[in-house]
C-alpha cells in the first residue's frame, strides 16, 4: 500500500499537485502552521516583555486578597463534588467561598452536597427539584456570590496549585478586562481512543487558538469549566442566558459592553471528556449548532456599523465565522470536486493528504512540547499523532458541516433569522450598548 502512494506520489507534477491538494497549501498550512507560529512566538515575546508587570500585577492581589466565589453547576456531579473542593483546598490562593447548585439531579447528589455543606466544606449548597439547564443554575449561585470576582468551574474540573491565583492575577493587569479564560487540559486523556484525540486537540489546537486570538485581542470564548469574571461585570450583564453556546454568548456580551477578554494559559485545568465517538459527536453537534444560532442570530449586531459594532467584535466573530463555518463548507466543496474529478485514485490522494497532515501535527507538537510545563505527561501523545490527522481532517469537519446544515434548516426564517432587532440578549437593555 505504502508503496503504492510513494509512486502515486513521485508521479504527480507541480501543476497536478495544486490542482489535487490546493485547499492544503493555500488555506490550511498558512493558516494552522505559519501563522501559528509566528504569533505564539510573538505571545512568548510579549509575556517576556510584561514580565514586570505580571509581578507588579501579582503584588497587588495578594495585597488586596479579594475574596472569590467559585460557582459549580451541575446535574447528577455528586461523585465529582468533594474532589473539586479538595482540589480548591490544595490552591496556594484560600480566601474563596464555594457555592454549589444541583440543577434536578436523579442520583445522591443532594445527599453528598448538603453533607458537605454541614461539614463546612462548602459555604452553600443550593438544589433546583426541576432542572432548568446550566444557565439558570449558574444565575441561581450569581445572586448568592459575595466575592468580588467569580470562578465558574464545572464539577468534575481539578485545579493546579497556582490556577486560581494566575487567573485572577490578570485582572490586575488591565482594569479593562472583564473576564479571564482559563487553560483546559483533558484529565481522562488515556481512558479510550475518543479521549486521547480529544487531549492532543485540548493542547493543540483549543490552548493554541486561544493564544493566538488572545494575543490579537479578538479572544470570543470563556470556557464554562474554567472561567473567571468581574463580579458587578457579570451582574450588569444579566449573568448568563439560556441557550446553547452560553460560553460564547457570555463572552461576546462581555465585548459589546467594551469589556477586554483575556486568556491566561498558565492557570491550567483538568477535565473529563466524552469516552467514545457517539458521545463525543452528540457534545460537537452541540457546540458547532451554537456558532450559527448566536454568531449569526442573537449577535448579528457586530456586523452593522449602526448597531454594536467595534472592529475587534466584527473581528472575532468574522474569525470565528470564517475559519469554522465558511472554509468548513468550502472543503465540502473541494471534496465533491476531488471525488468527482478523481474517482480511481481517491485512496492515494486521502493517503498522501494523511502523511502531509501527520507530518505538520507532529511539526506542531514538537513546538508545544517545548513550552508545555507537563511536557513530560504529554509526550506519549505521540504515538496517536497520525490518527489525529484523521480526527481532525476529516471526522471533526463532517460531524462540523453536520450541525450547520441542521441548525440552518431548522433555523431558515431568514427575515428573523438575520435581523439584529430579533436578538434576545439582555444585556441589549443597558444603556451602554
Amino acid at each position: 500500500m505504502w508503496e503504492k502512494v510513494f509512486d502515486y506520489f513521485q508521479s504527480l507534477t507541480t501543476n497536478d499537485f495544486i490542482r489535487i491538494y490546493w485547499y492544503l497549501f493555500l488555506i490550511e498550512i498558512p493558516r494552522y502552521l505559519f501563522f501559528d507560529y509566528i504569533i505564539l512566538v510573538l505571545y512568548y515575546l510579549k509575556r517576556f516583555s510584561t514580565r514586570h508587570d505580571y509581578r507588579r500585577a501579582q503584588n497587588r492581589f495578594w495585597t488586596e486578597q479579594p475574596l472569590i466565589s467559585v460557582l459549580a453547576p451541575g446535574k447528577n456531579e455528586g461523585k465529582n463534588i468533594y474532589k473539586l473542593v479538595k482540589s480548591l483546598e490544595a490552591q496556594t490562593y484560600q480566601n474563596y467561598e464555594i457555592i454549589i447548585v444541583d440543577d434536578g439531579s436523579d442520583d445522591d447528589t443532594p445527599i453528598i452536597g448538603r453533607s458537605l455543606e454541614k461539614a463546612g466544606l462548602i459555604d452553600l449548597f443550593i438544589r433546583n427539584q426541576v432542572r432548568g439547564g446550566k444557565a439558570s443554575a449558574a444565575n441561581l449561585a450569581l445572586r448568592y456570590a459575595k466575592g468580588k470576582y467569580i470562578l465558574h468551574l464545572d464539577a468534575d474540573s481539578s485545579l493546579d496549585r497556582t490556577a486560581i491565583e494566575r487567573i485572577i492575577t490578570r485582572f490586575y493587569m488591565d482594569d479593562e478586562i472583564g473576564c479571564v479564560g482559563g487553560n483546559l487540559k483533558v484529565r481522562n486523556a488515556k481512558e479510550s481512543v475518543a479521549a486521547t484525540m480529544q487531549g492532543i486537540e485540548y493542547l493543540m489546537s483549543i490552548s493554541v487558538g486561544r493564544m493566538i486570538t488572545s494575543y490579537l485581542g479578538i479572544y470570543r470564548i470563556i470556557s464554562g469549566a474554567f472561567g473567571a469574571f468581574k463580579t458587578d461585570a457579570l451582574k450588569r450583564i444579566g449573568g448568563w442566558d439560556i441557550g446553547p453556546g452560553l460560553d460564547g454568548d457570555v463572552t461576546q456580551k462581555f465585548r459589546k459592553m467594551g469589556y477586554k477578554v483575556a486568556f491566561e494559559d498558565r492557570a491550567i485545568c483538568l477535565t473529563s471528556v466524552p469516552t467514545t465517538f457517539k458521545k463525543l459527536a452528540k457534545q460537537r453537534l452541540r457546540w458547532n449548532k451554537s456558532i450559527v444560532r448566536f454568531r449569526l442570530r442573537k449577535h448579528i449586531d457586530v456586523f452593522f456599523p449602526n448597531q454594536n459594532f467595534t472592529w475587534a467584535n466584527f473581528l472575532a466573530s468574522a474569525e470565528n465565522i470564517l475559519f469554522n463555518v465558511v472554509f468548513a463548507f468550502l472543503w465540502l466543496f473541494y471534496m465533491i470536486d476531488i471525488i468527482i474529478h478523481f474517482p480511481e485514485t481517491l485512496p492515494l490522494i486521502i493517503a498522501v493528504k494523511l502523511v502531509i497532515y501527520t507530518f505538520i501535527n507532529y511539526l506542531q507538537f514538537f513546538a508545544l512540547l517545548a513550552v508545555s510545563e507537563r511536557w513530560k505527561q504529554e509526550i506519549w501523545f505521540l504515538l496517536y499523532i497520525p490518527l489525529k490527522s484523521i480526527y481532525n481532517g476529516y471526522y471533526m469537519r463532517i460531524i462540523r458541516l453536520m450541525a450547520y446544515i441542521k441548525e440552518m434548516y431548522f433555523y431558515s426564517s431568514y427575515k428573523d433569522a438575520w435581523n439584529p432587532a430579533k436578538t434576545s440578549d439582555k444585556a441589549l437593555d443597558h444603556g451602554k450598548l
